[in-house]
């Protein structure tokens, strides 16, 4: 038990962490959380309302996959309770301790930076991301579903970027029988969509295809601008899964009357014991691996 009496935060999440910490604790560690409410499944846990207590010694400190808000604050906790400081929990820790979350906001990373704390961001490493893209897309799917007064089946989709969440969902899509178009910047990817029978559209070439019953955007940057936006039938649907702030102009969305919605951390709303066995499977092994560096480092 390699992981055996080593102290772990965790800072608030949902079901998927749950699971998680159940995980954890039969690895033995000495388990702090945060944000938890009492459960027999996680008794043997130590719970902290104060989260500055909570990561004194800790040699790791695990944020949730749902990230924290731009200021740096998880509001995102099973007990309901206040949100968590992380800029203010980073000025307490030791330096060289790991910081696991989703994705780190901009003033997560200063401040890591500042205080020279280790973050990795759980939701870029590969086996994790993977693995989340198929309750991501099944998730952006249903809800597509919900929204839209038309079938899947002969409905004519784009899906902006052809990452790990892209390649998901336009598979998923023309599984269903949809009209798949997948924009990318990169001639690789292109070359790839054409391989895989969907309708390749360069992202420099955007505004030239605007004839969509749906877009779903998985690139976290503004591509869906406002004179993009005006040239689309304001009967679109948008489907917005990039991490926040997302890549469309929301304003001019909600201007023009086109329903955009952002799809925040949809593993954990529509699959969280699925999203957590991911987790499960893979943070551990993460987490001794990063131990055995420092004990070769040592």
């Amino acid at each position: 038990m390699k992981l055996a009496n080593v102290p772990i935060t965790m800072l608030g999440g949902d079901l998927r962490e749950l699971e998680l910490a159940k995980t954890l604790l039969d690895y033995e560690v000495d388990l702090r959380l945060v944000g938890f409410p009492p459960m027999s499944v996680i008794s043997r846990a130590k719970h902290f309302a104060d989260a500055v207590e909570a990561v004194r010694g800790a040699k790791f400190v695990l944020g949730p996959m749902s990230n924290t808000d731009m200021d740096g604050w998880i509001f995102n906790r099973l007990d309901q309770l206040d949100p968590i400081d992380l800029v203010e929990v980073i000025k307490h820790l030791p330096k060289e301790t790991y910081l696991l979350i989703g994705v780190a906001k901009p003033i997560i990373v200063e401040m890591a930076s500042k205080h020279q704390i280790k973050i990795i961001e759980t939701a870029e490493i590969d086996d994790i991301a993977i693995l989340n893209s198929i309750p991501t897309a099944e998730g952006a799917i249903q809800l597509a579903m919900e929204e839209l007064p038309i079938t899947i089946h002969s409905s004519k989709c784009l899906v902006v970027g052809y990452g790990r969440c892209g390649m998901t969902l336009a598979r998923s899509l023309a599984a269903l029988g949809a009209k798949v178009t997948v924009a990318s910047r990169k001639a690789a990817d292109i070359a790839r969509i054409i391989e895989m029978g969907y309708t390749p559209l360069p992202l420099a070439d955007l505004y030239s295809q605007v004839d969509f019953d749906v877009i779903f955007n998985t690139v976290p940057a503004l591509v869906l601008t406002k004179q993009y936006l005006k040239k689309l039938s304001r009967s679109v649907l948008i489907i917005d899964i990039a991490a926040s702030p997302g890549g469309v102009d929301y304003n001019t969305a909600n201007d023009l009357g086109i329903k955009a919605i952002l799809a925040l951390s949809l593993p954990g709303k529509v699959a969280p014991i699925t999203a957590g066995q991911i987790l499960s499977d893979c943070i551990p092994r993460l987490l001794i691996e990063l131990l055995g560096g420092d004990q070769g480092a040592s």
